[in-house]
C-alpha cells in the first residue's frame, strides 16, 4: 500500500510512508534478523539481497521514510551518527581539502583533528555563520565538502546553507549539513542547495533515547555516494535489524515531537532571556540572537527544541545550577521525550572549546510550566 500522494510530510511519517506488510496486512514492519538469503538452483538471489551487511530488509522502509523527508535520492542509516558523518569523509581521499565548522560536535572534531588528519585529509576549521570568510578558506579545484552544523552543537550558531552551497559550488566541492538538531521537521537542507544531509539519529529521529544510530541522505547517486555506501559496508558500521525497526517506530511521532519540543523550548528561551539568574540564553528564536534572522528563512516552524544558557559564576555556578534540578535529567545527549541537561566542557575534558559557564539543555515532552518551574527553584 503507498499514500496518495501529496499527503503532508507528517502524515507520510506518522503512516512510514503507508507501509502494510504484504504478508499480514500489518501495519508494523517484522523483524527480519537473517544475516544472509538464498539463491535459486541456477545461483540467482531470490530477493537481490546478498548478506545482510548491505541488505537488511528493515533498513528499507527508514531509509525511504527519511529520504522522502528530506527531498533527497537515496538515504543509507548507519550505526550511530558518528559513523554517518565519518563515512563522508572516509569516501574522500588522502590529500582532499576539506573545509568544517570552528563550532563543531567535538567527538567529530576530535575524529577530525586526530585520524582523518592522520590519514591524510587537509582539515581546515572555519566561521561557517560567514560566509566570506568561507569563501576565503575555501581552495577552488581543491576543497572536495564543506561541512556545517546548523544550528551548531553546542552554541546554536546558524549558518546560511543556501551561501555556503552556493560558495561550495562554485569551487567545485560539495556541501555537507549535520541537520541533526534541525530535523527534516523543520529545515530541508537539500532544497537550499545541500548534496548530502546527515543526522544523528539516536537524537531526534528516534526520539526515545533507545537507538544509537545514524543517517546519510544524498541529492544525487553519484559517484561519491557510491563511495560512501561501499564504505558502510567495507567497514560493517551497520544497524542491527532491531535498531532500525526502533528508528523507524521512533519517526512515526517524529513530527508532534519536535513542534512540541520546539514550542516549549521558545517559552523556556523567553522566560529565561534577562533572567537575573542567568548571563545568557542562546537559542536562534530569539530575535537578538545572532543567526535569528537567517534561523528565521531556513527553519519552517519552529526554532527547535535545543538551547544552551550561560549560567553566572562560571563552571561552579553552571555546575551549582543544575545540582539542584529535580526534573531535568543530568545527562549526555539529546532529543528525547525527557529533558535533558549537560555541563559540556565537564564531558569533553581539557581540551574543550566550550565555555565552561555553558549548560546545554535537550527541551522534553514534560509540561513546559514545570520545567520552568523547575529551573526557577535551581536559580534561588
Amino acid at each position: 500500500m503507498s499514500l496518495p500522494d501529496p499527503v503532508h510530510p507528517a502524515t507520510a511519517a506518522a503512516q512510514a510512508l503507508g507501509f502494510t506488510d504484504p504478508a499480514t496486512g500489518a501495519f508494523v514492519p517484522p523483524i527480519q534478523p537473517a544475516t544472509t538469503y538464498e539463491r535459486d538452483t541456477g545461483n540467482r538471489l531470490l530477493s537481490g539481497r546478498l548478506y545482510s551487511r548491505a541488505d537488511n530488509p528493515n533498513y528499507d522502509q527508514p531509509e525511504a521514510l527519511l529520504t522522502h523527508l528530506e527531498g533527497g535520492a537515496a538515504t543509507a542509516v548507519f550505526s550511530s551518527g558518528m559513523s554517518a558523518a565519518t563515512a563522508a569523509f572516509m569516501a574522500l581521499r588522502p590529500g582532499d581539502h576539506v573545509l568544517v565548522p570552528r563550532v563543531i560536535y567535538w567527538a567529530f572534531r576530535n575524529w577530525l583533528l586526530g585520524w582523518a588528519t592522520s590519514w591524510g585529509l587537509q582539515v581546515e576549521s572555519v566561521d561557517m555563520t560567514d560566509p566570506a570568510k568561507v569563501s576565503s578558506a575555501i581552495r577552488k579545484g581543491k576543497t572536495r565538502i564543506v561541512w556545517v552544523e546548523t544550528p551548531a552543537n553546542p552554541t546554536l550558531e546558524v549558518s546560511d546553507i543556501a551561501a555556503l552551497a552556493e560558495i561550495a559550488h562554485g569551487a567545485g566541492a560539495i556541501l555537507g549539513v549535520d541537520s541533526t538538531f534541525a530535523t527534516p521537521v523543520l529545515t530541508q537542507p537539500i532544497a537550499m542547495g545541500a548534496d548530502l544531509v546527515m543526522h544523528s539519529a539516536t537524537k531526534y529521529l528516534n526520539g526515545h533515547s533507545d537507538v544509537i544510530a545514524g543517517s546519510l541522505t544524498t541529492r544525487e547517486e553519484n559517484e561519491y555516494w557510491h563511495a560512501i555506501k561501499a564504505v558502510r559496508s567495507q567497514t560493517g558500521t551497520v544497524m542491527g535489524p532491531f535498531e532500525a525497526w526502533l528508528l523507524l517506530r521512533g519517526m512515526r511521532t517524529l513530527y508532534v515531537r519536535v513542534h512540541s519540543q520546539s514550542r516549549s523550548a521558545l517559552q523556556i528561551a523567553e522566560h529565561f532571556c534577562g533572567h537575573p539568574g542567568i548571563e545568557a540564553v542562546l537559542y536562534p528564536g530569539l530575535p537578538e540572537f545572532p543567526g535569528h534572522a537567517t534561523a528565521a528563512r531556513q527553519m519552517k516552524g519552529g526554532y527547535g527544541g535545543m538551547l544552551s544558557i550561560r549560567a553566572k559564576g562560571g563552571a561552579p555556578g553552571a555546575l551549582a545550577f543544575i545540582g539542584k534540578l529535580r526534573l531535568w535529567k543530568r545527562a549526555t545527549s539529546l532529543g528525547g521525550v525527557e529533558s535533558l541537561v549537560e555541563h559540556r566542557a565537564s564531558v569533553e575534558g581539557p581540551q574543550s572549546a566550550t565555555p565552561a559557564d555553558l549548560l546545554r539543555m535537550s527541551v522534553g515532552l514534560e509540561d513546559t510550566g514545570d520545567l520552568i518551574q523547575d529551573m526557577e527553584q535551581a536559580l534561588r
